[in-house]
């Protein structure tokens, strides 16, 4: 059965969207069949991947969060021969409305990914930068959450949170659900307090905290314009080299 892991947290521009990218892109080159679900209604991992979500197409996350369509019919083939997604829209804002009145509506997307969660080796679903419903429902659905931390100081007590959301979930829908680790991004080694808070992280966190840094990388912040990853965009950037090692302890921790 493939692994679920969730890339959470609340606070925005921590490099959540490009981790989701860039982690299943990189399984993918390891030849690990992969989905990425991207559910934020912002849709940055679809456009990031050559999705456009201005497409009048109704087969999103958000149709098969309504109801309205199998999961199966949702999947698209990006440029990446093992590499499946499942594109947002912003009508999924709409979504956590419609499903308020819905019985388990925490356990609706866990229902919808069942028959194909044994396709995959990895799905790994980009949640929104709020704690949700849909970010709920991405919790419920998941093995392990990945959370990525930017190295700032106001970073780190926004942890408290989404670690009390965890908890939340794990005491109620979700009690299997572990913390896959965290990822330190947009890390600058010239920056003082960048090498201070990932000590700190490391000192608080221990072996949860992973060993890959994802370095500051200009190229990183390009790729997502062009609607690749990195490793289609620059192979031998910092970044490519970053997100295939994180790859491989994921792999290493799952194997």
């Amino acid at each position: 059965m493939g692994k679920v892991i969730a890339i959470a947290n609340q606070k925005g521009g921590v490099g959540k969207t490009t981790t989701a990218i860039n982690l299943a892109a990189s399984l993918a080159v390891l030849e690990k069949k992969v989905l990425v679900i991207d559910a934020d209604p912002q849709a940055n991992t679809s456009s990031g991947l050559n999705f456009s979500p201005d497409s009048e197409t109704r087969r999103t996350l958000y149709e098969v969060m309504i109801g309205e369509l199998d999961i199966r019919d949702a999947l698209l083939q990006t440029e990446m021969p093992n590499l499946h997604m499942i594109p947002s829209h912003i009508n999924l804002v709409g979504a956590e409305i419609e499903m308020l009145e819905s019985k388990d509506r925490e356990s609706v997307l866990k229902k919808a990914l069942a028959p194909i969660r044994n396709d995959y080796d990895f799905i790994i679903i980009d949640c929104s930068p709020s704690l949700g419903l849909i970010t709920v429902n991405a919790l419920t659905a998941a093995d392990s959450v990945m959370i990525p931390v930017q190295p700032e100081f106001f970073a780190l007590e926004g942890l408290g949170k989404l670690l009390q959301t965890i908890r939340i979930v794990q005491n109620g829908v979700n009690p299997g659900l572990t913390i896959e680790g965290f990822v330190v991004t947009m890390f600058d080694g010239r920056t003082k307090v960048h090498s201070q808070v990932v000590n700190d992280l490391r000192e608080h966190f221990k072996d949860m905290v992973f060993n890959t840094i994802i370095q500051r990388n200009i190229r990183l912040s390009e790729a997502p314009s062009h609607g690749k990853p990195i490793i289609l965009y620059d192979v031998i950037c910092n970044g490519t080299t970053n997100y295939l090692n994180l790859a491989k302890e994921v792999l290493d921790k799952n194997s």
